[in-house]
């Protein structure tokens, strides 16, 4: 019977400890919060961090985006921004699968999105000098301004100067990999046909369509780096880049 008591009496003990301990490091926990907090008002976020923080951010997307894209498949194996065969022409993909050009079709998609891999290179230093002229202004804005902020001061700071530099690129390379040779077969044997029922002939703009999707999906790539920065903690590779998109969350 005593034996009893005293077990009875040394759980108790036990007991009562751990929730005296567990209250105590609850305490702590709590402390430990409120210094960071109290650290994080004490000192804000500078212009020069904002501005430093964000150039690092959109570096870091812009050189993964056209790392991802500039090379082969970078455009035809992704397909979210992999090119289709153009719009307005897809009356002659049709057809043409129908003439049995199913081989030419094939290569004539593949040979578009090599034309996009190969103007992609072209942006690189176009995105690097954009972001150089940052503002304090726009890395503010930016800052505060939700995913895809980044990414939308890149479009209107350099979609025109991008699409003057993939034009030339585009041509260049739409010769350099025979986009016309499976091309014009598919055409000329859709107008033939288009011809003889008096429809509309068609004739696509294709340096203009591989141009501006091109952009396109290098934007979307972009995006998606962006938005890992500011949602992902994991991503933000530096501690500039936590502090900076880290402030969001406080």
């Amino acid at each position: 019977m005593k034996n009893k008591i005293t077990y009875i009496l040394a759980s108790a003990i036990i007991f009562s400890s751990c929730d005296v301990l567990n209250e105590a490091a609850q305490q702590a926990e709590n402390i430990v919060n409120s210094n960071n907090n109290n650290t994080e008002t004490q000192n804000p976020l500078t212009n020069a961090e904002v501005i430093s923080g964000l150039r690092e951010a959109l570096n870091i997307g812009i050189e993964n985006s056209v790392k991802s894209t500039s090379v082969v498949d970078g455009f035809m194996n992704n397909s979210e921004i992999r090119l289709p065969f153009p719009p307005d022409a897809e009356k002659v993909k049709e057809k043409a699968l129908d003439f049995g050009l199913d081989n030419q079709v094939d290569k004539f998609e593949t040979t578009l999105n090599r034309a996009a891999e190969e103007a992609s290179k072209e942006a690189l230093p176009i995105f690097i000098n954009a972001i150089k002229n940052m503002t304090v202004q726009d890395g503010f804005a930016i800052l505060n301004g939700g995913n895809g902020a980044a990414t939308e001061y890149l479009k209107n700071q350099t979609r025109a100067q991008l699409k003057e530099a993939f034009m030339p690129k585009v041509k260049d390379a739409i010769s350099k990999v025979k986009l016309t040779d499976y091309w014009n077969p598919i055409i000329s044997k859709y107008n033939t046909y288009a011809k003889l029922r008096g429809l509309d002939e068609v004739n696509p703009d294709l340096d203009e369509f591989v141009t501006e999707k091109a952009i396109d999906g290098l934007f979307h790539m972009v995006k998606k780096e962006e938005d890992k920065i500011r949602l992902d903690p994991m991503a933000r590779v530096t501690d500039l880049l936590n502090r900076v998109f880290g402030s969001l969350n406080n």
